[in-house]
């Protein structure tokens, strides 16, 4: 996986100036008719809306979806995607924005909690021809505003935006949100969001901080049988059972979209040794007990065994 793309680093991926938005963090909207046809899979630090016309596959967070149809895509600075288009005919328009921008007019609140860019939520919105065109007309709208000399053209742009992210919550209501009902309800709440806000895991340097129950204890402030009742109460899964959960799912992210070696990938993930992550691995996924259904499993034992191979030649584990 490749580290955080910040807005300078995509115009130097494309081969583009950057421009100048002093004052408003940055704004900028593309055709996609010239857009690469396969991204690196990492993190970026901007936020990002597409307006996908073309077919492809999109890989985000430790998921993947075919695009076949015209889609809506939003994505954020928190998970990793990436695009690989299935041909060169690839339409639309995208636009990229800071979290600056958005809250220069202050107006749409935290986007990470919102329906379409939170963690969690769902980033591809596929769409009808009638709403095909009403995306793509504020897109044009978009385009030509940024190029003309009005004074004000930011917060026009800024208004454009507010329009098409509210377009999209028209097409899916929010959802009815539910107040806590008790205390357990709470904690358990804030342990899993903390828990999602360690990952990914976009660098060997960044490594796992929050390791054990314990940790999140204390991150929030409470004692660690609190944390693990009101969890296991709420989620039906212990605290230890929710992190080791979250941190193989990063390994599977981590074994299928980088090329890190296993020390690399074992001190991401907070393992002192590669031996100490392998037999975490082999032990959280039961994969001893192969069953019809495990040939994700027997690709990333391949992957396990090739990279502990090249790492010390005296690991081997077989499915």
């Amino acid at each position: 996986m490749e580290s955080n793309e910040t807005v300078k680093g995509f115009y130097q991926r494309v081969g583009l100036e950057c421009i100048k938005t002093p004052g408003v963090g940055h704004f900028n909207v593309f055709s996609r008719e010239n857009c690469s046809l396969i991204t690196p899979y990492s993190r970026r630090d901007y936020y990002k809306i597409s307006l996908i016309i073309g077919k492809g596959k999109l890989h985000y967070a430790d998921k993947w979806i075919y695009v076949d149809q015209p889609a809506l895509l939003f994505s954020n600075p928190v998970i990793p995607y990436s695009w690989e288009a299935e041909d060169n005919d690839q339409k639309g328009f995208f636009c990229l924005f800071t979290d600056h921008f958005v809250h220069d007019g202050n107006r749409l609140g935290n986007l990470q909690d919102s329906q379409l860019f939170k963690i969690g939520g769902t980033p591809v919105f596929f769409i009808n021809e009638e709403q095909q065109k009403t995306f793509a007309d504020i897109f044009i709208k978009m385009m030509n505003e940024i190029q003309s000399d009005y004074l004000h053209k930011y917060d026009m742009l800024r208004a454009y935006l507010h329009l098409l992210i509210h377009e999209t919550m028209k097409m899916h209501p929010a959802e009815n949100f539910e107040p806590y009902q008790n205390a357990s309800q709470r904690v358990a709440s804030l342990f899993m969001e903390l828990l999602e806000r360690q990952f990914p895991i976009d660098s060997p340097e960044r490594f796992l901080k929050l390791k054990s129950p314990v940790d999140y204890a204390e991150s929030l402030s409470i004692h660690v049988n609190s944390l693990n009742r009101s969890v296991k109460e709420i989620t039906g899964k212990t605290t230890s059972q929710q992190i080791a959960a979250r941190i193989i799912q990063e390994a599977h992210a981590l074994l299928k979209h980088t090329d890190w070696n296993v020390s690399e990938i074992a001190y991401g993930l907070g393992f002192e040794e590669p031996a100490y992550f392998t037999n975490y691995f082999k032990k959280q996924t039961g994969m001893t007990q192969c069953s019809k259904n495990c040939a994700c499993l027997n690709f990333i034992i391949l992957r396990l065994n090739s990279i502990l191979k090249s790492f010390s030649g005296c690991y081997n584990f077989v499915l």
